[in-house]
């Protein structure tokens, strides 16, 4: 009897080996076609958000799924070395424009964002379909407090982008200008 029972296992295992690779394989293809990823992501965020409204509930998902993307957010904006860390042993951000050009790395890179994001809400839309997550709450407060929490966050998020003078977007290519001419300066007579 222990055979068969062991048999089955890793006939089950190796289904399972089978579509985790089938799985990876997709995701791997999906890498450079960033445009249909975020649009697939946003196909889920409506019917999500179309599913909560119908069904007038599961506004505490909402707000942890709220909460959880906003942690993904920060990640996201944020440097993978933090200048307030690593001031006194190492590299840091240019703080000058003489300063070697050093290209903004994000702590949490755009893929694993966007994978993230994606999986976030497919846990939160099945959610949606158990009644135990459905907690009975006022949601205009946990809304107000949520957009409390975001305007807080990024206001130090943008502060702290200020201060040590970075981009998070990459806004294409920085083309050289060169000097400007003594001829294009006005000149005076």
């Amino acid at each position: 009897m222990e055979g068969v029972g062991g048999e089955g296992h890793s006939a089950a295992a190796a289904s399972l080996n089978q579509a985790s690779r089938l799985f990876q394989h997709y995701l791997d293809k999906s890498t450079p076609h960033t445009t249909y990823r975020w649009i697939s992501t946003f196909v889920l965020v409506s019917l999500y958000a179309l599913r909560v409204y119908y069904v007038q509930g599961f506004y505490i998902v909402s707000y942890g799924l709220g909460i959880y993307l906003l942690n993904l957010l920060i990640g996201f904006l944020s440097p993978l070395v933090d200048p307030e860390v690593e001031r006194t042993d190492g590299p840091m951000l240019p703080t000058r424009g003489s300063d070697e050009f050093k290209p903004f790395i994000r702590r949490l890179p755009e893929f694993k964002f966007w994978y993230a994001i994606t999986k976030a809400f497919c846990v939160a839309f099945v959610m949606t379909f158990f009644s135990m997550f459905d907690v009975p709450v006022f949601w205009p407060v946990l809304l107000f407090y949520w957009l409390v929490l975001f305007t807080l966050t990024m206001k130090l998020q943008i502060m702290h982008m200020i201060k040590y003078k970075y981009i998070p977007f990459n806004l294409g290519k920085q083309k050289y200008k060169g000097k400007k001419h003594a001829a294009s300066s006005p000149q005076a007579d």
